[in-house]
């Protein structure tokens, strides 16, 4: 190359960085000037009237990203510069050590500062992010660098030795659902809790995770009262086990054997019957089409239940008649007779498909399926309670609705002093079964509902004494956080770490008022509550949000709890998915990742712990680790 065209080339290169210094630092200076705008309205929020490094970043953040900077990153790249990528934890450090290497190298008379803006504030940022992270999930177990929630079922009340498991594979965190249990299943569980951690040296912090408005379906109209006992056929149709059920002497308990026997109907008999019972026993009765059939008493399960079984297909009648069999007997004349105890029929069947209608009423009415002529014409729509009261005056037309988190949707067509009748637009092709007690949310819908409802007062008095941190379910506003950091006050607990979940797209579009108002004056992190986020915003929409949650967080230095759905497969049945590990690799760029109860929970927990050991070798947040490849 000649000189001369290597000389345009390097004016020719001069003038792009100048161009970029020019381009970068009048960036700079509108977002000195949007962000200390924007922090303005949150001062009477601080006490000290000083605002948090977190506070002054996430205003500068928010400010940077009013531009579109994609023009300008493809530009800084190919000048081999930083492309601003990954500035969340530190904007103006990142912005000034861009703008310091375009003066070094666009101005020889240009003489740099003693201080390096990136020694100063990228690294001081990643710094507070990991500092407010241990304050909030504790320190981290071994070299690990990873904080685990996992979410307690029941049986951690009674079950110590899951508790010390769990913390012996990671565990870090533990969430009580107040949306279960009580008061005394919780003081058990976080009895055990700390018990595990005196004993296994490992701390444990407590999240008590508020239930919020959780609007739901009501009750639904009882079938028959008959128990079809089936039995378990091969390809060829002969029987390869038999229908099993439980038969014990305390009618209305549950039965104590849930874990030997899940999924196991469970009946009352006489105690009489009870005492007469033996092993190999038989029990003659006629089902509910005539057909005589024999319960064969095949093993004791406690000092009141006993596993009984049956060789043939059956329907039990509720308070039908038994006959007791002695071993050997044949003669049913000579035989004694008691009374099967009385069960409720199942819940009748509402199953919709795409187009039905549903009348969706006050939670007093009773819930049933759609009825129809014998012409196959629709006379009466299905209908199902809403826990909600009185809301179809807050609905209007064309407003969706979500059960059963998100597996019906549907759109309201009507409205009437019957309810709301919605239209059912998507559902499986095999349609979806609506139940009770299924959650239901309306994206739409300005509910007007308290912050907290009274449940969530009371279970505050009990979490504010016992807990390490509050889980703030369907916070929506700043106003809600107002209203929470106040009731905490009430009951002494100023300094008590706050979980806002994040759970509907209004709390979404809020997410940096609640963040600027909140950080100055209270510990905070962040939930992003996947499962309710994709009713409310679709999955699609999920996948973009969930990102930019993540970076608004980093840029507040405020920690993040990744949840819902996080290696459920294997909690939930000991199965292995790809996507979900996929997932779980994702989650590494979250500080806490919550996993749900499960029978197969340990196996979930040493899961992702392993997934997440490795991913951090690879990356951090956006940041991807070039670590040696050996292959």
């Amino acid at each position: 190359m000649s000189n001369t065209a290597a000389t345009h080339n390097r004016d020719s290169y001069c003038d792009t960085l100048k161009q970029l210094l020019t381009e970068i630092s009048g960036i700079r200076d509108e977002i000195d000037i949007h962000s200390a705008d924007r922090l303005q309205k949150y001062k009477s929020n601080y006490r000290s009237g000083v605002f948090t490094r977190g506070a002054h970043n996430l205003a500068h953040y928010l400010a940077l990203r009013q531009f579109d900077l994609r023009h300008l990153q493809d530009r800084l790249a190919q000048a081999g510069l930083s492309s601003l990528g990954r500035s969340e934890a530190s904007v103006m450090s990142t912005l000034e050590a861009v703008i310091d290497v375009l003066q070094r190298a666009t101005d020889h008379s240009y003489q740099p500062g003693e201080q390096n803006p990136s020694e100063s504030g990228f690294n001081r940022g990643q710094q507070l992010l990991d500092q407010h992270s241990i304050e909030l999930f504790g320190p981290f177990h071994g070299n690990s660098k990873v904080h685990v929630m996992v979410t307690l079922a029941t049986d951690a009340a009674w079950n110590y030795e899951l508790i010390q498991a769990l913390l012996e594979k990671g565990m870090t965190c533990a969430r009580i659902n107040c949306a279960h249990d009580d008061t005394l299943i919780w003081r058990n569980m976080i009895k055990n809790i700390r018990r595990a951690e005196t004993e296994t040296g490992k701390i444990c912090r407590i999240l008590m995770d508020l239930a919020g408005h959780k609007i739901r379906t009501g009750a639904i109209a009882l079938g028959s009262p008959v128990h079809h006992l089936k039995v378990k056929k091969n390809v060829y149709g002969k029987t390869i086990a038999p229908a099993q059920l439980i038969l014990t002497a305390t009618a209305g308990k549950k039965s104590e054997n849930t874990e030997a026997t899940p999924a196991l109907f469970s009946v009352s008999i006489p105690k009489a019957l009870h005492k007469r019972l033996a092993l190999k026993s038989s029990l003659g009765f006629m089902d509910a089409r005539d057909k005589q059939r024999y319960l064969q008493v095949d093993q004791t399960l406690s000092a009141t239940e006993w596993l009984v079984s049956c060789n043939q297909n059956s329907y039990l009648m509720s308070e039908t008649e038994l006959t007791l069999l002695e071993q050997g007997q044949e003669d049913t004349e000579l035989a004694d007779n008691f009374m099967l105890g009385k069960f409720s029929g199942e819940s009748l069947e509402i199953r919709l498909f795409k187009n039905d209608t549903l009348l969706l009423t006050e939670n007093d009415v009773i819930g049933s399926p759609a009825e129809y002529d014998e012409s196959g014409i629709l006379l009466k729509p299905a209908q199902i309670g809403c826990t909600l009261s009185s809301f179809s005056k807050k609905l209007h037309y064309g407003q969706q609705v979500w059960i059963d988190d998100g597996k019906l949707g549907a759109v309201v067509e009507a409205i009437s002093d019957a309810g709301a009748l919605l239209r059912v637009t998507q559902t499986r092709s095999t349609g979806v079964r609506i139940q009770s007690d299924k959650g239901i949310n309306f994206p739409d819908t300005e509910l007007g509902l308290p912050p907290l409802s009274e449940k969530d007062l009371k279970d505050l008095d009990f979490a504010c004494t016992h807990a390490d941190l509050i889980g703030f379910s369907f916070v929506e506003t700043l106003a809600d956080m107002d209203y929470l950091i106040a009731e905490l006050a009430k009951r002494n607990a100023i300094e008590f770490p706050i979980i806002a979940k994040i759970e509907t797209n209004l709390a979404v579009k809020n997410l940096p008022d609640i963040i600027l108002g909140t950080i100055g004056r209270h510990s905070l992190g962040i939930m992003i509550a996947r499962g309710d986020l994709a009713v409310e915003l679709g999955s699609a929409r999920l996948a973009e949000i969930q990102e930019e949650l993540l970076w608004l967080c980093e840029a507040a230095h405020v920690p993040v709890i990744w949840a819902t759905q996080v290696l459920e497969s294997i909690a939930k049945k000991g199965v292995r998915s790809r996507p979900e590990f996929t997932d779980a690799a994702m989650a590494v760029r979250a500080e806490c990742v919550m996993l749900n109860k499960g029978p197969y929970i340990l196996d979930a927990i040493e899961a992702l712990v392993n997934v997440m050991v490795r991913m951090q070798e690879h990356q951090r947040k956006k940041f991807s680790r070039l670590r040696a490849l050996h292959w």
